[in-house]
């Protein structure tokens, strides 16, 4: 009997992604579809959910469905962005754009009035991560203070997945790890939400009910199929946010496996086996029941590459082979790759980015490489600050492990292997995992995704990385002040517009 297809689904910054997965694994089909990212003011990302995510998603499900043939569907699930801040009436209807995750800055002040007012160490022990950008509670607060006809009228709010979720399904469901980053709304430890606090900071909102990735929250609705073409009745799963789904299709499960996430932005996910909060950093629940994280973000990376990209008006191929010729730092460039602030394990939304050593006989190349190498230090950066964990065993993922160039940089500044599977862009597989796992098919992840080929640090070159690296981490503290000078004039440019 066949047991069935799986449909993984994932909205990401700038585009969203789905497959068609069999139960042994095979991917039977892909489909994207790239979308804008709103800018309305410096600092400010936001995604409108009606015409970025739903009209993604059902585009996504058309295509996906039509190519399953006659065979069933047996599960859904979704992933997305996050956290964000979806403020949305009793309905679930949208009071506004999203509020994206910690690239959107806006709400600086609230941060800093939140933790005066609960204790930076309480909100650590109690939520496991000081409040920062990524943080949805401030910007909860951001929109009372400046948007309060919307905040007055706001009874839910959502993240992409569980909004998807709750247009399929009727639901308002949010899985636990997505929850345990709306700092400081969510008890760690106890594993449910801290009710008092949440009212602090969204006054008159109802929780959504929370349940695992790995749970059925819902089914298909007659309503929803008719919009989708999916079959009404399909299981949907809780749903997460997208970097748990990526690491959950890299088999990042066992405690000190770590995915790197070559991405937009570059974020990195560490099982935990019990919360272990780290300055800087953010310690969540994981993807699977009873486990926990550790994680860091870097505000840009693949950010970083698309924008020299199109300054260059070149091909990402053409770039790369370009940046590869180039010997190790970059013939004497060091770049700073904070260019929408940073968010670990230096949490400073006015950080701005640093080119230091350009000389006028430095090219694209140079920079490229510049670009690619800074962002590798970042990586190193944040794995000290996870400090040594038992086992630690590094998985590259995402768009960037292509072409070996940037996994190779980040292997021989680091001077760690990095496992690379065979599916490296695997957020919208990660889902159809999840989605198996929900109606109990039992997925042997191994046998779904093994590792294709493995990264060796060379030593020559990382000798060269490790006195860049000692400067680089120097360059920050050194321009901290230049840096916040030149972002307050940014923001009082854009007001003047």
């Amino acid at each position: 009997m066949d047991p069935g297809l799986l449909l993984g689904i994932d909205i990401g910054t700038s585009s969203s992604k789905g497959v068609l997965v069999g139960a042994d694994g095979t991917i039977l089909a892909r489909a994207g579809r790239a979308h804008t990212t709103s800018r309305p003011h410096p600092g400010w990302f936001e995604h409108d959910a009606e015409t970025v995510w739903w009209a993604d998603f059902r585009s996504l499900c058309r295509e996906l469905t039509s190519a399953a043939g006659d065979r069933p569907l047996a599960g859904l699930a979704v992933s997305g962005i996050g956290p964000v801040l979806l403020p949305a009436d009793a309905e679930g209807r949208p009071l506004r754009p999203a509020i994206l995750y910690g690239v959107d800055t806006r709400a600086g002040a609230e941060i800093a009035e939140l933790t005066a007012e609960l204790g930076e160490q309480s909100i650590v022990e109690r939520s496991g991560s000081a409040l920062s950008s990524q943080a949805v509670g401030p910007k909860w607060r951001w929109l009372a203070r400046h948007e309060p006809e919307v905040a007055a009228r706001a009874e839910r709010f959502l993240m992409a997945g569980s909004y998807l979720v709750l247009r399929l399904t009727g639901e308002y469901v949010l899985d636990h790890h997505s929850a345990s980053q709306c700092d400081p709304m969510y008890d760690l430890r106890a594993g449910g939400w801290a009710e008092d606090w949440a009212r602090l900071v969204a006054p008159g909102v109802a929780l959504p009910r929370l349940a695992w990735p790995t749970e059925v929250a819902g089914t298909v609705t007659a309503a929803a199929a008719a919009e989708t073409g999916l079959p009404a009745g399909l299981p949907v799963t809780a749903g997460t946010v997208d970097a748990w789904a990526e690491a959950a299709s890299a088999g990042v499960r066992a405690p000190g496996d770590t995915m790197v996430m070559y991405g937009t932005t570059m974020f990195l996910v560490q099982t935990a086996a019990r919360p272990r909060p780290v300055p800087g950093l953010w310690t969540t629940r994981g993807a699977f029941p009873g486990t926990y994280s550790l994680a860091a973000g870097m505000a840009t990376s693949g950010a970083i590459t698309d924008w020299l990209r199109e300054l260059f008006a070149g091909e990402f191929t053409e770039l790369v082979a370009a940046a590869g010729a180039v010997p190790a730092g970059s013939r004497g460039l060091l770049m700073l790759p904070y260019f929408a602030g940073e968010r670990t394990p230096v949490p400073d939304p006015d950080a701005r980015g640093v080119v230091a050593g350009l000389t006028m006989s430095h090219g694209r190349a140079e920079l490229y490489r510049a670009a690619l190498e800074g962002t590798a230090y970042g990586v190193r950066h944040n794995l000290e600050a996870m400090g040594e964990a038992d086992g630690r065993r590094l998985v590259a993922v995402g768009g960037g492990t292509q072409g070996r160039v940037w996994t190779q940089i980040v292997s021989d500044v680091t001077r760690a292997r990095q496992h690379v599977p065979a599916e490296t862009i695997g957020a919208a597989f990660g889902d159809a995992l999840l989605a198996a796992v929900a109606v109990g098919l039992e997925p042997d992840i191994d046998a779904w995704n093994p590792v294709a080929t493995v990264v060796e640090p060379d030593p020559a070159r990382a000798d060269v990385y490790d006195e860049f690296y000692a400067r680089y981490r120097a360059l920050h503290p050194a321009t901290v002040q230049l840096q916040h000078f030149l972002a307050a004039h940014q923001r009082a440019a854009a007001q003047e517009k």
